[in-house]
């Protein structure tokens, strides 16, 4: 199986990329947040940093692009390919809601006549590799049919499916009897994205779809970022190394962010996740939510990990809960 690092706005970018690398070292690929091209034609300060080649010397990053304009996406595969990139990520299944009303992410999924005019134009223009993220539908499950017999269509580099519809957004649970049915009517390369949060969510999948050889893993590796160790070797998460990787990603956010604010910020955005991994963790979240100086963080973390132990392939969230 290859295991690939599924992006999230806000805490995959190239810091938090490189620390996972360094401690952990196990995924094939991670996949940047997406960019999002502009009517400047020009990336951002922040989308720079995140894909300057050296800032990702050390693993094998996917940049991701979000958008529905065919030019837009090819200016952009230009661009990326004089970066170094042989490889670009369609994202079409960011289900939030200000994306969807641009017709964008998953709602370009609501529209396949104009999806296949996109796809015509960005496949006869490629200048790399392209993959493709997608979810099942917008609205409901019977999209797929003809979203599947569009993406037979491309030269696609492999078929990232999550199989929920837009309006799942992370509730409910994924539906396998459409991902089943995509697996079998698709001719590319498949990888599967959803809800894999611990080893027994791995196996149970495993022992369902042996033919997959690729999955996307992204909250459930955020929390716990020894996952895949975890699947492939057996070898739990140790507090020591979780606690050093910690360190490195706090001091390595405090090289290029200005302020305990800032930092902090990006500090409370992993922990929502991460936080799972611990016994007793209530008291502890609650002052790491509330802290506002580096130091009482670094009381709050002390603590957190002088006085509570990692819990053995302890589960993210329920369905119910997942954000």
């Amino acid at each position: 199986m290859k295991f690939y690092f599924g992006p999230l706005e806000g805490v995959t970018g190239y810091i938090y990329r490189n620390a996972h690398a360094a401690f952990f070292n196990n995924a094939d690929k991670y996949f940047t947040p997406f960019l999002s091209p502009n009517q400047h034609g020009r990336f951002s300060s922040k989308e720079i940093n995140d894909i300057l080649p050296e800032h990702n010397e050390k693993i094998v990053a996917i940049p991701q692009i979000l958008t529905n304009n065919a030019q837009d996406f090819i200016r952009t595969a230009k661009q990326l390919k004089a970066y170094g990139y042989d490889e670009i990520n369609l994202n079409l299944g960011c289900p939030s809601g200000t994306v969807v009303a641009k017709g964008k992410g998953s709602g370009f999924l609501a529209n396949p006549g104009a999806l296949e005019v996109f796809l015509d134009q960005i496949f006869e223009e490629a200048v790399t590799k392209i993959s493709i993220k997608t979810r099942i539908g917008k609205d409901i499950p019977e999209e797929f049919d003809r979203l599947m017999e569009l993406f037979n269509k491309y030269p696609m580099e492999e078929l990232i499916i999550h199989p929920r519809v837009q309006k799942d957004y992370y509730k409910n649970t994924p539906n396998m009897d459409a991902f089943k049915k995509g697996l079998e009517q698709s001719r590319h390369e498949i990888c599967y994205n959803g809800d894999i949060f611990t080893t027994k969510d791995y196996e149970q999948f495993n022992h369902a779809f042996k033919d997959v050889e690729m999955m996307m893993l992204g909250r459930g590796l955020i929390a716990n970022p020894g996952l895949i160790g975890h699947i492939t070797e057996q070898r739990a998460l140790d507090k020591e190394v979780l606690r050093a990787f910690h360190d490195k990603l706090y001091m390595d956010y405090q090289s290029v962010l200005s302020g305990d604010r800032n930092v902090l910020f990006k500090m409370k955005e992993v922990w929502f996740y991460m936080i799972h991994m611990f016994s007793d963790y209530e008291k502890y979240a609650k002052k790491i939510r509330k802290a506002q100086r580096f130091g009482e963080y670094e009381i709050a973390v002390s603590n957190l990990f002088k006085e509570q132990d990692i819990v053995k392939d302890a589960g993210l969230f329920s369905s119910k809960e997942s954000v």
